[in-house]
């Protein structure tokens, strides 16, 4: 804990005309007994930090409380260093700018957010770095595609070590068995020999990559920078100690056997672009029924994409992939007749030089609805649809050869899927009577083979694509140190997979340094805490190990749980699972928020002021109400708003706190979760939700109805909504009516 905390308040910014700093002063001096309080006319400016930085330095000040402007905002200039615990007071974005200056209920809304802050950081504690000895620096990518090629090339130049593991005899992929690729380089339009042999020779000809062909991964145990990977090769196995891993296993193309209502298997000569592919490979595009060569051809565009019995999402290269084939045929022959029947064509970036090309090429483009083929005379295919653009039937007959664009299926996606911790879910909402939070779903797809309780693989999103956070962090997988590149992580062209293996491999490298410092990689970038387990408390309940997004705990023999700090994201979700308070952070902690929460003074009834305490997630919920703030919108002057790192951190104990005290309501706000979760720890806010669920007998018990507890799901865009939350649940509150625990 700080052993001597100063207050500084900033009188910058219209806080010194809005609240009466004299009285705020007056809370740390009077109240918490601070010897040191300050008020500057901008604290942010040099002058402002340097006042701090003396006192510091001369007067031994290791706790800062700065009251002032929002603590998502100068968060470099209020930086004292790693021994300084720096609490950060929001008088501004939510003080002043959302609630009337010089109001009665301003300055009492600001002397409450002092008091807690004040709370906050006597209970904090300086964090001490969890730091692994003889941590690797090495690499591991999986997978010796154009992905992993590129992955492991990217790292190599950063002076990263790398191991590539690639299952095959040679690498290359996908890439390696292309006829033509689109040209990477201006005009976009023309196609030319793959790249991918010089790539490969790259590869090879780099000292610091290690490749292992004919190559599988058996398991993988530890964390990240102590992963052990089992390696099996031609010629035994080996270990490889590694710090990151790069996932870059590709995809493979839909199952065509399942497209029979669109020829694949009744007619000879419907055949799907990989089969086009290895044919021009050959040197002979030709019709399967007769080995004649085809003067007619169809391209069926999203064949099983974009269909909710088959794949439902768009593969993304599809409709490139067909546009470069239609060119295999003009440029041998410009008279070849090709179709390209498509919903809607995706040429995205500079593909549309591509696109515009084939059209030039007098490609013929139908945008339609109900393809359906037929056989005609001699094994030729004829070709009904609806043209949307024409309003009118349309009929092509004489077809040599259809072309199915059949979709990308990611690697994670195969084989049989596994429900990690249905059962103890299940046997969970039998006892507590509550909703079961969806659990984690993998496929037994053996590319990892991880020894983690919380399964051999990476959980996947509904379309069987590994990933952490969709729309904030890609690459990011649920298993910390573990980076998804290429089609394995989403569907994409080969520019997109440069790219994005690129980006893997820069995260990887952002892991490795990050661990090295005992710091955490996302999204809590830098964050130097972890939880700390008092296993004599712990009563081997599991909901830990269970409800860990990110695999972070494993058991020992005696069924404790068995924290990898490397693999933790800093969510706090653990803590908030643990009936017995067992787990804290320094500088968060269940007695922590608890205290905040008690440091709120509640007026008595016959004022008619009443109280509600809201818990925000820092991720989304926090900076709206930041929004609403700068936008000037009005907020109810009843709000106290205590930060959480994520609502799955969120005890029942603080809303047991927050009523025993007399607060009115309790107005829990956090990320969107479901199957398109918005939630940056993926399950907290759902965690959150189900915990809440079991709230009713805490209410029962403490005679109060449940409407005093209500959670909402919002994302940093709601903060027009905010208004309107707030002052929905204030008169449901006045519909209640007062807390009856006030005064005592």
């Amino acid at each position: 804990m700080a052993k001597k905390v100063a207050v500084y308040l900033c009188s910058g910014c219209g806080l010194g005309e809005g609240l009466n700093l004299e009285a705020l002063a007056k809370v740390a001096t009077k109240e918490y007994k601070i010897e040191i309080v300050k008020t500057h006319s901008a604290l942010c400016s040099a002058e402002g930090r340097q006042l701090i930085q003396e006192d510091i330095e001369k007067e031994g000040v290791d706790g800062v409380v700065i009251a002032g402007c929002s603590p998502r905002v100068n968060t470099e200039v209020f930086d004292f260093g790693p021994n300084v615990i720096v609490e950060r007071v929001n008088l501004r974005e939510q003080g002043i700018w959302c609630h009337p200056p010089g109001d009665e209920d301003t300055q009492m809304l600001a002397e409450d957010q002092l008091r807690m802050g004040i709370v906050k950081a006597k209970d904090a504690q300086v964090p001490e770095p969890y730091k692994v000895e003889d941590i690797s620096k090495t690499i591991l990518v999986i997978g010796g595609g154009l992905a992993g090629i590129t992955a492991a090339l990217e790292a190599a130049k950063a002076n990263y070590p790398v191991v590539l593991v690639e299952k095959n005899e040679e690498l290359g992929g996908w890439a390696a068995r292309l006829y033509k690729q689109v040209t990477l380089k201006p005009p976009y339009n023309r196609l030319e020999e793959p790249d991918i042999k010089e790539r490969i020779k790259a590869v090879e000809a780099n000292p610091n990559i290690k490749v292992y062909t004919s190559a599988k991964v058996e398991k993988i145990s530890g964390a990240p920078g102590l992963f052990d990977a089992t390696i099996s090769t031609k010629n035994g196995t080996v270990t490889e100690r590694v710090g990151a891993i790069v996932l870059a296993t590709g995809a493979v193309p839909y199952d065509a056997s399942k497209l029979e209502h669109l020829g694949f298997g009744r007619f000879p000569n419907v055949i799907t672009t990989d089969m086009l592919e290895e044919m021009a490979r050959q040197g002979k595009i030709v019709r399967p029924s007769d080995g004649k060569e085809a003067k007619s051809v169809a391209f069926i565009l999203c064949a099983g994409s974009r269909d909710p019995e088959h794949l439902p999402y768009c593969s993304a290269s599809c409709c490139v992939d067909s546009l470069r084939q239609a060119l295999y045929f003009k440029e041998k022959d410009p008279d070849t007749a090709v179709y390209i029947f498509y919903r809607d064509l995706r040429a995205p970036g500079q593909h549309e030089y591509l696109y515009k090309r084939v059209q030039e090429e007098g490609v013929i483009f139908f945008r339609s609805d109900n393809t359906q083929i037929e056989e005609g005379s001699n094994n030729r295919l004829v070709i009904r649809a609806k043209d949307v653009l024409a309003n009118e039937d349309v009929i092509v007959e004489d077809v040599d050869l259809v072309v199915l664009a059949t979709g990308m299926v990611p690697t994670t996606a195969l084989g049989e899927m596994i429900v990690v911790g249905a059962e103890e879910e299940e046997e969970k909402g039998k006892k507590e009577e509550g909703p079961l939070v969806r659990p984690d779903i993998y496929f037994r797809c053996d590319l990892l083979n991880l020894e983690y309780r919380q399964g051999p693989e990476l959980p996947t999103l509904k379309y069987g694509f590994p990933d952490s956070h969709f729309i904030c962090f890609p690459y990011e997988t649920r298993r910390t140190g573990i980076y998804a590149a290429g089609t394995v992580r989403a569907p994409m062209d080969m520019r997109t997979t440069i790219i994005d293996a690129t980006g893997a491999a820069l995260k990887a490298i952002q892991c490795l340094e990050l661990t090295a410092q005992g710091m955490a990689v996302h999204p809590r970038s830098l964050d130097t805490s972890y939880p700390e387990f008092n296993l004599t408390q712990c009563t081997q309940c599991k909901r830990c190990t269970v409800e860990c997004p990110f695999g972070a705990l494993n058991e020992d023999e005696k069924a404790n749980p068995l924290p990898n700090p490397t693999r933790c994201r800093r969510c706090a979700t653990c803590m908030g699972a643990c009936p017995q308070r067992a787990i804290s952070f320094k500088n968060y902690n269940v007695n922590m928020i608890g205290n905040m929460v008690k440091a709120i003074e509640v007026p008595e009834e016959d004022e008619e002021k009443p109280r509600i305490v809201i818990f925000a997630c820092e991720n989304d919920a926090y900076p709206a109400l930041d929004m609403a703030g700068i936008k000037r919108l009005n907020l109810s002057p009843w709000i106290r708003v205590i930060p959480l790192r994520c609502l799955g951190s969120m005890n029942l104990i603080w809303i047991a706190d927050a009523l025993a005290k007399g607060i009115d309501g309790v107005l829990l706000l956090g990320c969107k979760h479901g199957e398109d979760y918005q939630c940056h720890f993926v399950k907290g806010s759902e965690l959150c939700n189900y915990r809440l669920s079991k709230i009713k007998e805490t209410l029962d018990r403490l005679a109060l109805e449940s409407d005093r507890v209500r959670m909402v799901q919002v994302e940093i865009m709601d903060y027009h909504r905010l208004p309107e939350i707030i002052e929905d649940f204030a008169k449901r509150l006045e519909e209640v009516g007062p807390n009856p625990y006030k005064g005592f």
